[in-house]
């Protein structure tokens, strides 16, 4: 790319993960013009080393009906984006291991059933054996969801950025955004390859956010993680639905080649500076033995790769979908801890709405970045 004078759009967003492609593709379908800017490559990080579910099952409650709307999306992907993203609604199974875990789900189900939410729903050790037959006979239960299910994360994110780019956005990739600053009416973005200007800013940045945050005076308790996925040699069929535990971390699929998927909030080692996430082995070993425990027959199968990403995490688990409390036209959606690429195609659409109303369509207080209160101050 040769160096330019500042470029000019009505929106730049940092970050081409889901919720920053998405982003762009809200705003730009509606009719501004939008750069994205992307200091490594589409999906480098936390939306394409994510497990890839499609999960309302276990959300926290401030989240649910995010969750909800961005389900709606996700089945309706073709006529919104042009792809499916490999989206498969398989359900998603939550099974408990004990008849303490059991108490544990009933106990959930009965909190959300009491806040007017009914798509959790509790089964017996019978009907979870109707549904996974080849689960090991200990387990006493779970909680299943018929609408949730799993998609590609890798292809999501890039069929979010091609509906973007056919709306007229620019993704600039191997861009990293050094430095933000208002200047007048409009946003500033210097980076190693020129500068960026544009009246609004969307910061999507994951486990970099925190410190474009901190340009503006509004720090963020936020930390790093690597998170880690593998996947197995493929193996006949054995399981048809997306299975998460109530005691252990578990996520867990098989795909249509056989192939199993095992993650769920893996942390692996993760480097900011270097934009670098790396496997840490002995914590892989413990969650094979995990799936070892909940399918015996699956002992002796290989273990074809691993990866590892970095995503940012939030001291109180719940990400930053926020307009900015200390300037105009700034936006983050950030810090999704490990649990973001469900609600990315709804997020993403609440993210325009913020930039181009004002407001969004559903609350979003719980989410707010000056939240933290005397934590943020602190740590001035």
């Amino acid at each position: 790319m040769t160096e330019h004078a500042t470029r000019e759009s009505d929106v730049l967003v940092i970050g081409s993960g889901l919720h920053g492609s998405s982003s762009a593709f809200h705003l730009a379908r509606r009719g501004v013009t939008v750069t994205v800017l992307e200091a490594d490559y589409v999906g480098r990080h936390a939306s394409g080393v994510n497990a890839g579910g499609v999960r309302t099952l276990g959300r926290p409650l401030p989240e649910i009906p995010l969750a909800l709307m961005s389900r709606e999306i996700w089945h309706d992907l073709v006529a919104t984006i042009g792809d499916d993203a490999g989206f498969v609604a398989s359900g998603q199974l939550k099974i408990a291991e004990t008849d303490a875990e059991l108490d544990e789900c009933r106990e959930r189900v009965a909190l959300l059933e009491a806040q007017g939410f009914t798509h959790e729903k509790i089964i017996d050790r019978e009907t979870v054996r109707e549904l996974e037959p080849a689960l090991a006979p200990h387990v006493t239960g779970g909680i299943w969801v018929e609408r949730d299910g799993y998609a590609l994360p890798f292809r999501a994110t890039t069929a979010f950025r091609l509906a973007a780019q056919k709306h007229g956005a620019q993704f600039h990739e191997d861009t990293p955004a050094t430095r933000i600053e208002q200047r007048g009416s409009h946003w500033v973005v210097d980076t190693p390859r020129g500068v960026f200007s544009a009246r609004h800013l969307v910061v999507a940045a994951g486990a970099w956010a925190g410190e474009l945050a901190q340009q503006v005076g509004e720090p963020v308790p936020v930390h790093p993680e690597g998170l880690m996925l593998m996947v197995t040699h493929r193996v006949a069929p054995f399981c048809r639905a997306t299975l998460g535990a109530t005691g252990r971390p578990l996520s867990f699929k098989q795909f249509d080649n056989g192939t199993v998927v095992i993650g769920g909030k893996l942390i692996g080692i993760a480097d900011l500076q270097a934009r670098h996430g790396e496997v840490d082995f002995a914590r892989l070993v413990k969650s094979a033995n995990t799936v070892v425990e909940l399918f015996p027959h699956l002992r002796h199968l290989g273990i074809n790769r691993a990866w590892a990403g970095v995503e940012a995490f939030t001291d109180d688990a719940l990400p930053v979908i926020s307009s900015s409390r200390r300037a105009s036209n700034l936006t983050y959606t950030f810090g999704y801890c490990g649990s973001g690429f469900q609600l990315g195609p709804g997020c993403g659409k609440l993210v325009s709405e913020l930039v181009m109303d004002g407001v969004a369509s559903l609350p979003l207080d719980a989410f707010a970045i000056d939240r933290f209160g005397k934590t943020t101050e602190a740590s001035h």
